[in-house]
């Protein structure tokens, strides 16, 4: 039946890729910031492109702000079906995906998009034991970002002791307890509420987000340095992909590789470095770049970090030399590995 539809189709000149017997697919796409943030546009443009290249038989709604679940729990959700699509921080889970941790690691990457692409073209051959109870899609970054306080300056190290943090991943949440630091966990909208609260000191954020959130009415020194950037990942539940045609997994497949990755980065990554000026722009704000010496204290208190993240690594089998090597040789193919 199939191949006679086809062959009436051709004759007929119908250039479509989609046949009528294609099932069709509503995808609910889940994430968890507001729907002013530029992922909202990134996811909206992605479903756009997979609508397209289906012939119109997969459509896509977006769901913001957390409406179908917590932060948390977006990699689960797709994993369960709850959502179909979800926008995921694998450091929100400590331990769970430790490879792609590497790219959390402070002053490696350099640039939101390049270091997209060369993040996600490294990581995918480690996706599919790392993320295996999901479809993977891409990793992306946003643009290099910092620390942003309220009532005390951090410009060296051995500021961060007895602060009490908002880190932006488990990385920098390892950093923080290595410099003397404590640790405040919370969602990227709940952080404005917990600093105003007096129960964090501070946040490590990227300038744009800072001032989406709200967090620039609560904080008065930040830190213009590339000092990390935080990995996220679009995954897809396993069922729903398998349920579809080949010209349907081949829609979505087209929009899940490494050229998408940089699609979503690069947009995120000018929104987040247009909000330092933003910052600079506001009364009472003091922000501020590090001298070179102040770096290189900052390089020497992180090298611990890099240990931590190949221990971690070397448990599920993974030579983390070699991937670490394999990281920084892509980031450099992309322009994005930072000096």
């Amino acid at each position: 039946m199939r191949k006679t539809l086809l062959a009436l189709a051709l004759a007929a000149g119908v250039t479509t890729p989609a046949l009528a017997q294609d099932k069709t697919f509503d995808l609910k796409i889940s994430h968890w910031v507001p729907a002013s943030h530029p992922l909202q546009k990134a996811l909206e443009d992605w479903a756009a492109s997979v609508e397209k290249a289906s012939g119109g038989t997969i459509k896509g709604k977006v769901f913001p702000a957390q409406q179908l679940g917590k932060a948390f729990d977006h990699y689960d959700m797709a994993r369960d079906g709850i959502a179909d699509v979800t926008y995921v921080n694998p450091g929100y889970q400590p331990g769970r995906f430790p490879i792609i941790g590497a790219g959390e690691l402070p002053f490696l990457i350099s640039d939101a998009k390049g270091g997209s692409e060369g993040l996600d073209a490294w990581y995918r051959k480690y996706a599919e034991k790392e993320m295996k109870d999901v479809k993977y899609c891409l990793a992306f970054v946003h643009t290099p970002s910092s620390f942003h306080t309220r009532t005390k300056k951090v410009v060296v190290p051995e500021d961060v002791k007895g602060m009490k943090i908002r880190p932006a991943d488990a990385t920098i949440a390892n950093f923080v307890t290595l410099l003397g630091g404590t640790n405040v966990q919370s969602s990227a909208p709940e952080v404005r509420d917990i600093i105003e609260r007096g129960v964090a000191d501070g946040v490590t954020f990227p300038a744009g987000s800072l001032v989406l959130f709200g967090v620039d009415k609560v904080t008065k020194y930040h830190m213009d340095a590339p000092f990390y950037v935080t990995t996220f990942v679009f995954v897809m539940n396993k069922d729903k992909y398998n349920q579809m045609s080949a010209m349907q997994k081949k829609a979505i497949d087209d929009n899940c590789n490494t050229e998408a990755a940089g699609r979503v980065g690069e947009p995120w990554g000018k929104f987040e470095d247009a909000g330092v000026d933003k910052i600079k722009a506001e009364q009472g704000q003091e922000v501020y770049k590090l001298t070179p010496e102040q770096t290189a204290s900052w390089k020497k208190a992180s090298e611990p970090l890099f240990k931590t993240w190949a221990d971690g690594v070397k448990k599920t089998g993974v030579d983390a030399d070699a991937a670490m090597t394999e990281l920084k040789a892509s980031l450099a193919k992309y322009n994005a590995l930072a000096q």
